[in-house]
């Protein structure tokens, strides 16, 4: 791999903007601001190398973006409803961010700090120290996320954390695909595939009800592919709620081993994506609210359903839902997670 990196001033910092490129030309470029993917060049059918991914055109317009595009979401990607949760017999209040809950760790969350970072064999790795009580939290959390390119165009990501007190914890890249190429418009005509036979059902502020319910018979059923604008605009409170697909699916047959569970493609592009991970759970978010965000990396407007991201993570306000795998970190234990995202032409 080849690996070169820069420098870009920022209200807060320097930011590191790193880009490993592979044998055969593809690349991907890191930002050390969220421990970001900026952009992903990979061909199509054609052998055409294209961005295929959500990334703004200033490297500092990624502090406090609405979508949070391409970064590490923390220390609770996702939503906690009413911003508080119980451990230990503790009530522990986190600011509310996203109308009545908090949301990927809150306003000042991992996805607006600016990670140490370094180049490690072919590597990127990117560090981060969360204080006790940043943002609510408990605990002095040290994370780790390690970034891989190889040259089969498959980006790997390595999540690693350590707290000294009892925590909890929920890791995921929040990057919107958009296979076509990042300038195209409408991912809708995308298809996906899901190994997900399950869903979590929400109230209208996107907290989880606590059911596990089916998807067959559904909008919410993927376990076929089929393109995202299909049932997008079906009249069912899923789908409603979020004007489009903002939904956390169950992984079937989870157990902690990493698995491909989700498959996104391009027809008219040729290209495609296998997603691999050893969390039990994937977010599943059609960039319904993208109108209004930064300007583009090409220098254009981003609008509505331009991206999709396929967040994989544990479920969301899991907390306070004991029936859901627990996302608490004890004093001395290491978290470890994998996400990989493979293209394909």
């Amino acid at each position: 791999m080849n690996i070169t990196q820069r420098k870009v001033t920022s209200p807060k910092g320097d930011i590191t903007i790193y880009k490993i490129t592979n044998e055969t030309g593809a690349c991907v470029e890191l930002s050390s601001l969220g421990a970001g993917i900026v952009s992903v060049w990979v061909p199509d059918k054609d052998g055409k190398l294209a961005d295929v991914v959500i990334g703004y055109a200033n490297a500092a317009d990624y502090f406090y973006d609405g979508p949070c595009a391409g970064k590490v979401p923390g220390r609770y990607a996702n939503r906690i409803a009413k911003g508080h949760f119980t451990l230990n017999g503790k009530e522990y209040t986190l600011a509310i961010n996203n109308g009545p809950n908090a949301l990927h760790g809150g306003p000042e969350g991992f996805q607006n700090q600016i990670w140490n970072s370094r180049i490690e064999g072919d590597s990127v790795v990117m560090t981060y120290e969360s204080a006790d009580g940043e943002e609510g939290y408990p605990g002095n959390m040290k994370v780790t996320a390690r970034y891989s390119w190889n040259n089969d165009n498959e980006l790997t990501l390595g999540f690693e954390a350590t707290c000294d007190a009892d925590t909890i914890v929920n890791l995921t890249n929040h990057v919107y695909f958009n296979l076509a190429g990042e300038e195209t418009g409408s991912v809708l005509d995308h298809t996906l595939w899901l190994a997900a036979h399950k869903y979590l059902p929400t109230d209208d502020t996107l907290i989880p009800t606590g059911e596990i319910a089916d998807v067959a018979g559904t909008p919410m059923d993927f376990t076929e592919s089929k393109p995202l604008g299909r049932d997008i605009k079906c009249d069912f409170p899923a789908l409603n709620y979020g004007k489009g697909y903002d939904n956390c699916y169950v992984i079937d047959n989870w157990n902690q081993e990493l698995k491909e569970i989700a498959v996104l493609a391009d027809p008219a592009s040729g290209r495609s994506l296998k997603v691999s991970t050893d969390q039990p759970a994937v977010q599943v978010y059609t960039g319904n609210w993208l109108e209004g965000c930064p300007k583009s990396i090409s220098g254009h407007d981003y609008h509505d359903y331009a991206g999709v991201a396929i967040e994989c993570q544990g479920m969301p306000d899991a907390p306070n839902k004991p029936q859901f795998p627990s996302q608490k970190l004890a004093a001395g234990e290491t978290y470890k997670r994998t996400i990989k995202f493979s293209f394909l032409k």
